[in-house]
């Protein structure tokens, strides 16, 4: 059945919230990944061995310097040619993993050198291995630095999302864009679109701010 232009956005509404759940997974898993990396990476940057250090300073200062969109195409347009084929959820994924990855690496290295040296010297004195002190005494209280950061790029995972649709996952902005190309009501499309940014981005920003207040006065 064709639809004329006279149909409104509010008559699409379970298209957006279709998008919206595309959203929210890409947000999480790209969450996870970025973590996974970001300790990795982070803990690279704080090793004792100069070859880990530098490969984690060339993650982080290359990935940060990189757009998003550059990583979603080559890993769904670049890695066919070498045999690998991955769906365009799971390339969008891996772009905004990597890329968050880097900013938690760096909150983390940050996190850890905010803590007093006299610890650290304290731990090794007493006889803790290298992964000892990481385990009980740095990392523990580094994590309490990076809870702002690691809510901000949880944050701007959410709206990077919007770029997967480069590489076909309709999501929001993929949604409310195939719709304006079917119905021609940009405004109110992409309003609906907007709200429900907001609606995913707003209570996250809340529940950091509440988290880190909270493990602030626990310190």
């Amino acid at each position: 059945m064709t639809h004329g232009p006279g149909k409104r956005a509010v008559d699409h509404i379970g298209a957006i919230i279709a998008g919206t759940w595309v959203t929210i997974q890409l947000a999480i898993f790209s969450f996870i990944g970025a973590a996974a990396f970001g300790l990795l990476i982070g803990i690279s940057r704080i090793s004792p061995v100069p070859s880990l250090r530098v490969a984690g300073t060339v993650y982080v200062e290359g990935l940060r310097s990189m757009p998003i969109t550059v990583l979603m195409v080559f890993f769904y347009f670049g890695l066919p040619d070498i045999k690998v084929s991955l769906s365009a959820f799971t390339c969008a994924v891996l772009g905004l993993g990597l890329y968050g990855g880097a900013y938690i690496a760096e909150a983390i290295r940050s996190g850890v050198n905010a803590i007093p040296a006299g610890q650290i010297e304290a731990g090794r004195a007493i006889g803790l291995t290298q992964g000892q002190l990481l385990r009980d005494i740095v990392l523990p209280q580094a994590a309490r630095t990076v809870v702002a950061p690691m809510g901000n790029v949880f944050v701007d995972l959410v709206k990077n999302t919007s770029i997967a649709y480069t590489i076909s996952v309709v999501e929001i902005t993929g949604t409310a864009t195939n719709l304006v190309s079917r119905y021609a009501k940009p405004v109110e499309t992409f309003v609906a679109a907007g709200l429900a940014y907001l609606i995913l981005t707003i209570p996250l920003g809340m529940y950091f701010r509440n988290l880190e207040s909270r493990k602030a006065i626990k310190r």
